[in-house]
């Protein structure tokens, strides 16, 4: 079968709740996707920075066959034998005491929610059903609908209502808005330290820090949602140590498991996670042990290749090199790490024909809110790659 009869039965059975470039993967390894034609191209995109490890990473694979020949899942009416060494690893690496795995990201956030909600009834005397959650124009953590209840994204709502209460909504990048909207009922604060489907948008410097100390004096959780911009992605293990603060909570996800199986996660201390009892909150899949070995490999994989380390050196040269390109349609190019957004200006006529013109030299990446081509390689990328798909969106860039 081509490319096109794929393409043909997939618009005819599938629902239209995605508008894909038109090019048919069938195997991937690293940072390179062959599709059905035979056609080779460059990711930039990583699956939305689920594979930070690189496509089928072997030593991922193999955990995965491996722990799939044994068990892979039991539900956590019982213990299976890879969730606490799972546990111990994350501990261990990021120094949190208590992890609530989930599956996607949208979970974890919303695990996250009622983490944060319970704690401000039980922990900091809330009155019942009265909590508020502060979250940021722009943000994107998922589509439940508690989750597109707190978007800013027209489209994310329309015909989705009634939405969920309990959430006020400030500019992001904004420290005084954050701060007056804080009231005896504020909960928590809930935000990307670097906004991915807004657009790669990075905060003002000591954003963070400043909403952290008023959180801090406010008695106010401090949360940050790093599915996409953590475990290596921004050129830190998370985003937030740019700055000095330590998050009462994370969520992270998509590379947890090297983007080979659903895996996600809320880690944070014993205060905020340790208010959910038995049957307060659960999923059947959710640290099972076939993800769990992923996850615990995945983990390695980042550790062992220096892959936050690689994401730092090469994603300020990538940065830079962009900057140097000569082009009328370029207005900002912005990002951390191998987190790279390049917005173009609205005479440009919109980033995806800049994205198709890409595919069509063999480079995958993909554009977002209409002017912003965002270049998020797997982090196992190489500087003499990073210097081909230069040449290509040196000359597609510069095009009318």
């Amino acid at each position: 079968m081509s490319s096109k009869d794929y393409i043909e039965l997939e618009e005819k059975y599938g629902a239209h709740n995605y508008h894909p470039l038109d090019v048919v993967i069938e195997k991937a390894e690293g940072v390179w996707v062959h599709d059905v034609d035979g056609k080779k191209y460059l990711d930039c995109l990583a699956a939305y920075s689920a594979v930070n490890q690189g496509h089928c990473h072997p030593r991922i694979i193999n955990a995965l066959k491996t722990q799939a020949e044994k068990v892979t899942l039991t539900s956590r009416a019982f213990r299976n034998s890879q969730l606490p060494l799972l546990y111990k690893k994350l501990n261990e690496v990021t120094g949190y005491e208590m992890i609530l795995p989930m599956n996607s990201g949208a979970e974890a956030v919303e695990t996250a929610l009622k983490a944060a909600r319970k704690w401000g009834y039980r922990v900091k005397g809330v009155p019942e059903n009265q909590a508020e959650i502060i979250v940021c124009t722009n943000n994107f953590a998922g589509r439940t609908i508690s989750i597109v209840s707190f978007s800013t994204e027209a489209q994310y709502k329309n015909g989705f209502g009634p939405f969920t209460p309990g959430f006020k909504v400030v500019e992001y990048g904004n420290v005084k808005a954050m701060e007056e909207a804080i009231t005896s009922n504020t909960v928590a604060f809930i935000f990307e330290p670097i906004q991915g489907e807004g657009g790669v948008v990075v905060p003002p410097a000591g954003y963070l820090k400043d909403t952290y100390d008023i959180c801090k004096k406010n008695n106010v959780l401090y949360i940050t949602d790093e599915i996409q911009s953590g475990l290596g992605r921004s050129g830190k293990l998370f985003a937030f140590e740019y700055e000095d603060v330590r998050p009462d909570a994370v969520i992270i996800g998509k590379a947890l498991s090297g983007g080979c199986y659903p895996v996600s996660a809320v880690l944070s201390n014993k205060e905020v996670l340790g208010v959910f009892n038995p049957g307060d909150h659960g999923s059947t899949f959710g640290g099972n042990p076939l993800g769990a070995a992923a996850a615990i490999e995945a983990l390695n994989v980042l550790i062992d290749e220096k892959l936050v380390e690689n994401s730092f050196e090469l994603g300020n040269y990538f940065r830079d090199e962009l900057n140097k390109i000569d082009s009328k349609h370029i207005k900002e190019v912005r990002g951390k790490g191998l987190f790279i957004g390049v917005e173009l200006h609205e005479e440009a006529k919109g980033a995806r024909r800049f994205c198709e013109a890409l595919m069509q030299r063999g480079i995958l990446c993909k554009e977002t809110h209409d002017n912003v081509i965002r270049f998020a390689p797997p982090l196992v990328i190489k500087k003499e790659e990073i210097d081909w798909a230069l040449e290509h969106i040196r000359e597609v860039l510069v095009m009318d």
